[in-house]
């Protein structure tokens, strides 16, 4: 999704070091180590890193009386993993991106979702109150969304990248200063739509072809992650990264160098999105929370401040032209035409993905 997300901007560098090294913050708290420990005055959420701030959590808790315990994620398979490994339990918010919804509902982890509890359904874009992997919002509600792209140094970079093609183009130059993002599906998904493919393909030739050409690329790749490149791109250290949208509005003010494409072939269209488990710990506290993220009021700030395309068109309404306006928030429709969003797979060709994801990690 982090990050797929950020911070506030006057404390975004220490803020990424500090989830960089793993080391999280607290206020409410944020934390990148699992939470054991519960308490009926206490919301415990699985997020994306960077989807709060502060000033979000204190609010909250001011309105509320709550306070929140945030544990984060870079991955939608290594908060399944969590999930599956014992800590359904654990939290009474989560944020799956829409692919992972179906599947989680698939596997019975997601209770539906009362529509007499929440307030601000109506708000959201017509396309949001009803998507294709969630109908009707039964167990999901949208929070956010953008595309997968590319951000590069316009400076550094000898030619600015049009598509995924431009990787291997120029893998000589981008040599050990190119990152991907640690996502299977994302990664695998953009060597597929490279070579015409679906980014949901199900053809085992397809799919290794894709790997095989991300297995020439594998020399020019410092590594695979989805939050630690932003403070490298920001200093000039890496040319190019492979990145969310989100993340890409948050950091380009950071340096006048950086800017951000959706690749010409196509790319996927995400959508990051509150659930509440079966056994979560305290549901009244998560409609609490999917209330307040709903008012157009913080959703409006959240764009503002963490740079997330916000669903609600009340919301949108309310924005500054110049970020209603921008392109790397809110994508043209000829962008979102040729995106797809990423969709759950059969068993056996997750497992194939896996099977190459393990090997051109580890190689």
């Amino acid at each position: 999704m982090q990050t797929r997300r950020g911070f506030l901007q006057s404390t975004m560098a220490a803020a990424i070091a500090s989830s960089a090294s793993g080391c999280g913050w607290t206020l409410g708290e944020i934390k990148t180590t699992p939470s054991t420990r519960f308490s009926s005055d206490t919301l415990y959420i699985y997020t994306w890193a960077g989807y709060t701030d502060r000033d979000l959590l204190e609010r909250f808790t001011q309105e509320t009386g709550l306070r929140v315990v945030a544990d984060v994620f870079d991955s939608n398979e290594a908060m399944l993993a969590r999930i599956q490994a014992g800590g359904a339990g654990a939290y009474s918010i989560i944020y799956p991106s829409e692919y992972m919804v179906q599947k989680m509902v698939a596997l019975g982890l997601l209770a539906e979702l009362d529509h007499t509890l929440i307030v601000g359904l109506e708000d959201l874009f017509p396309k949001f109150q009803n998507p294709d992997y969630d109908p009707n919002s039964t167990y999901s509600v949208p929070l956010s969304w953008g595309t997968t792209g590319l951000i590069y140094n316009s400076r550094l970079l000898s030619s600015s990248p049009e598509d995924w093609e431009d990787l291997w183009t120029y893998q000589d130059q981008l040599s050990r200063r190119l990152t991907l993002l640690n996502d299977v599906r994302e990664v695998m998904g953009a060597s597929l739509r490279r070579l015409g493919y679906s980014y949901n393909s199900t053809n085992p030739r397809e799919i290794n072809q894709a790997y095989q050409e991300l297995v020439k690329l594998r020399g020019a790749i410092a590594s695979f992650t989805t939050d630690a490149w932003r403070p490298q791109m920001i200093v000039g250290d890496l040319l190019l990264a492979m990145c969310y949208s989100s993340d890409a509005a948050e950091v380009m003010p950071e340096n006048e160098d950086l800017e951000y494409i959706t690749p010409v072939s196509g790319s996927s269209l995400w959508i990051d999105t509150l659930v509440i488990p079966k056994s979560a710990p305290n549901p009244e506290g998560a409609y609490q929370w999917i209330n307040f993220m709903l008012r157009p009021d913080i959703a409006t700030q959240i764009v503002e401040r963490l740079s997330f395309a916000t669903p609600s068109l009340v919301a949108y309404r309310q924005l500054p032209q110049e970020l209603r306006e921008d392109p790397a928030l809110f994508p043209p429709e000829s962008v979102i035409a040729n995106s797809e969003t990423v969709s759950p797979l059969p068993p056996e060709i997750t497992a194939l993905f896996d099977r190459y994801w393990t090997r051109l990690t580890s190689g």
